[in-house]
């Protein structure tokens, strides 16, 4: 009989990281961790640039996680994704130039998971799908380390004025400046969620001015 291989549920395992509070900013201290990433520009969810990076990133993490199930005999969930934002002129995500929005996409990952893994799925998924540039994807380590979160509930076009309260108020009112790029994390499906039921954790890395 085949034993049954342990399965890690990030969302049950890390409830700090994947939980925010709806009304008040929290904050949290997060420790590094490791993440399928790639790279991009652009609008969010209607650029081709952003198809294409998902069309990219998931065949990996699914092979990804499928090669730990069968060769490494440890499973895990492929957890929410997660995107970081950032640009040269940070007003850019107030004022809606979703043009100039530069992104990286990414899904955590467990720790016993390393670049040689991940490299050798990337390269099976080109085999597999010669016309895609797989190496694009690629592993990193993250450290975002004191952070300001809060949950978001309402489509991702209401952003704009609870960051425009947390850069300009909450941070300020703290003592506080920026230390990292934007981050958000995704809860819900797009595709299945109407907008003003879209959960979003809104996270931003903060330092003391």
């Amino acid at each position: 009989m085949t034993p049954e291989v342990p399965k890690l549920d990030f969302k049950r395992e890390l409830k700090s990281y994947f939980t925010a509070p709806k009304a008040d900013w929290q904050e949290i201290t997060l420790p590094a961790h490791n993440y399928l990433m790639i790279d991009g520009q652009g609008s969010p969810g209607d650029s081709e640039e952003y198809q294409n990076a998902l069309s990219l990133l998931y065949p990996v993490a699914y092979g990804t996680k499928f090669f730990s199930k069968t060769k490494l005999l440890r499973d895990y969930t492929v957890p929410p994704l997660e995107g970081i934002w950032y640009a040269d002129n940070m007003e850019v995500y107030t004022s809606g130039q979703r043009d100039q929005w530069r992104w990286t996409l990414m899904l955590l990952l467990p720790d016993w998971i390393n670049c040689g893994h991940v490299e050798q799925v990337a390269e099976a998924q080109g085999r597999k799908r010669p016309g895609q540039d797989f190496s694009k994807v690629r592993m990193e380590k993250f450290e975002e380390g004191l952070c300001l979160q809060r949950l978001h509930i309402g489509s991702y076009a209401d952003e704009a004025p609870v960051l425009q309260n947390l850069h300009h108020e909450i941070m300020p009112s703290k003592g506080y400046t920026f230390s990292g790029p934007h981050h958000e994390i995704y809860l819900s499906d797009p595709r299945r969620t109407a907008p003003e039921k879209l959960r979003t954790i809104l996270r931003q890395p903060v330092e003391p001015l």
